[in-house]
C-alpha cells in the first residue's frame, strides 16, 4: 500500500471534507495576552502599624511564597524611625523572639478635618477662599509631598475605630473600585461611617472585608518599637461583605434567604412565622448573591494559609453575629475597667458591679434581638439572651483578668477611646428601634468625660505656645 501524498483525502474521506478543514491558527503572542488581560498585584498594604498591624505583617511574611508587604505610617517621624532601625519586625511568643525582614515602608499623611469635613491642604490660596468647604468641591484627589501615588489593591486597616476615617482619607486617591479593604477594629458602625465620609459614591467604592481578632497582643518594654508580644493565642474570623453595586439595598439586607420552619406539635405541625420579618413588603428586594473580586479572593486565601493567624472564613451573616457577641463583651469590660481604672479581673466577684453589668447587658440584648438583620436567623433569642451574654462576659474577664483593656490604655494615654463604636452604637441602634438604653448612654458619657479629664491633666503639664489642643490622630484639635 503506497503512502498518501499531501493534499490527498484519507481513506473514507471525500475531497469536499478536506476543503472544510480550518487552516492552522498560530498561537497568540504572549506579550499581547498580558496587554489584554489584567495584571494582578499580590502586594498587601497595612495601615496602622501598631501591635495588630505588626503581628499580621510578621505572620504573612513567614509563610511560603509570601506576597510583598508594605507598611503605611501616618507620620514621617515613624517612617524615619523605621529606616534608621534594622527594618525588621519581631514577635515574642512564650519568651521566644522571631525576627522577619523584607518589608517596604511608605507614609500617608492624615488630612486635616474641620467640622467633620476635609479642609484644603494644597496651598495658601485654597485656604483663603471664602467657602469653608471649597476643598470638597474640587475635582480629583489631593496629593501631598512625599506620598506615594501607586494604586492599592489589598489594604488591611489595623488602626483604632476612631481613626479609620482619617487613615482611609490619606490613601483614598490610591484605592480603586476593584480594591479590597479589610477592617480589623473593635465595635460596630465603622463601615457605615466610611461609606458616609470616605466613599459616598457606591459606584467607585472598594470591596469590604470584616475581621474579628481575638489574639492577645501588647507592646514590650524593649527599646525596639517594632516588637510585639503575642500574649494570648486566638483566632481571626473573616467575612467578605456584599457590595452595594450588586444590590441597591446591600447595606440593609444580608444574603440569607428566609427558610420555612415548623412549630413542633403533637396533633398538628404548622409553619412558624418570624416575629420581625425582614422583608415585610412583598415588593422589597429579595436576598441576592454577591460576586467576589480577584483581590478579595487573594487576600482571603493569603490570610487563611497563614497558620499563626488561625483565620477562618464565615458568611456575612455569621460574621455579624460574631461581631455582636464581641460587642456585648467589650461594652461591659472596657468601660467598667476605665471607670474603675483597674484590670479586667476587677469586675469579678463584686455583686455591685454585677448588677451594673446586668443592666448593660439587658439593654444590649434587647437591641440585638430586635435587629431586622437577624429576623430570619434561628436561635437568636437564646444566643443573644442576657443570661448567655453574661456568661460570655464573665468568661472573657476571667481569662484576661491580668490584662489591661485597650480602652483603659487609651484613656491613660489621653487618646480618644472607641466608646462611640461600642456602647454608643448600642444607644444609636436602640433609638432607631425604639429601645431606650439609658444605662449604656450614662456609661458612654462617663467614659468620654473621664477621657477628657485625663487629656486636660496631660495638657496642663505641657507648656504650649499659641492655641492649645489635643491631637487625637484624626487631624482635629479638641
Amino acid at each position: 500500500m503506497g503512502e498518501r501524498k499531501e493534499g490527498e483525502p484519507k481513506e473514507g474521506e471525500s475531497a469536499n471534507e478536506i476543503d472544510d478543514i480550518e487552516p492552522f491558527q498560530p498561537l497568540r503572542n504572549v506579550a499581547d495576552f498580558y496587554r489584554s488581560e489584567e495584571v494582578f498585584d499580590r502586594r498587601i498594604h497595612i495601615i496602622g502599624v501598631g501591635n495588630v498591624g505588626r503581628f499580621i505583617a510578621h505572620s504573612i511574611r513567614g509563610i511560603p511564597n509570601p506576597p510583598p508587604i508594605t507598611l503605611i505610617f501616618h507620620r514621617a517621624l515613624y517612617k524615619q524611625q523605621w529606616l534608621q532601625s534594622d527594618q525588621k519586625l519581631r514577635v515574642v511568643t512564650n519568651g521566644l523572639e522571631e525576627i522577619i525582614h523584607g518589608f517596604d515602608a511608605e507614609v500617608a499623611f492624615p488630612r486635616p478635618r474641620s467640622h467633620g469635613r476635609e479642609t484644603a491642604v494644597d496651598g495658601p490660596e485654597s485656604s483663603s477662599s471664602s467657602d469653608p468647604f471649597a476643598s470638597e468641591q474640587k475635582t480629583g484627589p489631593t496629593f501631598l509631598e512625599g506620598e506615594c501615588t501607586e494604586p492599592i489593591h489589598s489594604l488591611i486597616v489595623c488602626c483604632k475605630s476612631s481613626t479609620v476615617v482619617s487613615a482611609l482619607l490619606s490613601v483614598r486617591h490610591r484605592l480603586l473600585p476593584s480594591s479590597v479593604i479589610l477592617f480589623l477594629q473593635n465595635g460596630m458602625g465603622t463601615v457605615d461611617e466610611v461609606n458616609e465620609k470616605v466613599f459616598p459614591d457606591a459606584t467607585t467604592r472598594p470591596h469590604y472585608m470584616l475581621g474579628i481578632n481575638s489574639h492577645g497582643l501588647n507592646g514590650t518594654q524593649v527599646d525596639n518599637p517594632f516588637t510585639t508580644n503575642h500574649a494570648g493565642f486566638g483566632t481571626i474570623a473573616l467575612g467578605i461583605l456584599p457590595h452595594a453595586r450588586d444590590s441597591p439595598d446591600a447595606t440593609k439586607y444580608y444574603p440569607l434567604a428566609p427558610v420555612t420552619r415548623f412549630n413542633p406539635g403533637i396533633d398538628e405541625i404548622s409553619p412558624a412565622k418570624p416575629k420581625r420579618p425582614a422583608n415585610s413588603d412583598p415588593d422589597s428586594p429579595q436576598p441576592y448573591s454577591s460576586t467576589w473580586p480577584k483581590t478579595a479572593r487573594h487576600l482571603l486565601r493569603t490570610l487563611l494559609r497563614t497558620p499563626v493567624l488561625c483565620a477562618t472564613a464565615f458568611s456575612p451573616q455569621d460574621v455579624l453575629q460574631l461581631q455582636l457577641e464581641k460587642l456585648a463583651v467589650n461594652s461591659v469590660i472596657n468601660p467598667l475597667t476605665v471607670l474603675l481604672d483597674a484590670r479586667n479581673g476587677a469586675i469579678l466577684y463584686n455583686y455591685a458591679l454585677t448588677r451594673v453589668m446586668r443592666l448593660l447587658l439587658a439593654e444590649a440584648s434587647l437591641v440585638i434581638r430586635s435587629l431586622p438583620e437577624l429576623s430570619h436567623v434561628p436561635n437568636v433569642e437564646q444566643r443573644f439572651g442576657a443570661g448567655r451574654l453574661e456568661t460570655l462576659v464573665v468568661g472573657v474577664a476571667n481569662a484576661t483578668r491580668e490584662n489591661v483593656s485597650s480602652m483603659l490604655a487609651d484613656m491613660r494615654a489621653g487618646r480618644r477611646t472607641e466608646i462611640e463604636y461600642m456602647n454608643g452604637w448600642i444607644v444609636k441602634r436602640g433609638e432607631l428601634l425604639g429601645v431606650s438604653c439609658v444605662t449604656n448612654f450614662m456609661i458612654k458619657e462617663l467614659v468620654k468625660g473621664k477621657t477628657m479629664m485625663i487629656s486636660h491633666e496631660l495638657g496642663d503639664s505641657v507648656p504650649f505656645v499659641g492655641v492649645r489642643g489635643v491631637d487625637d490622630g484624626t487631624g482635629e484639635n479638641h
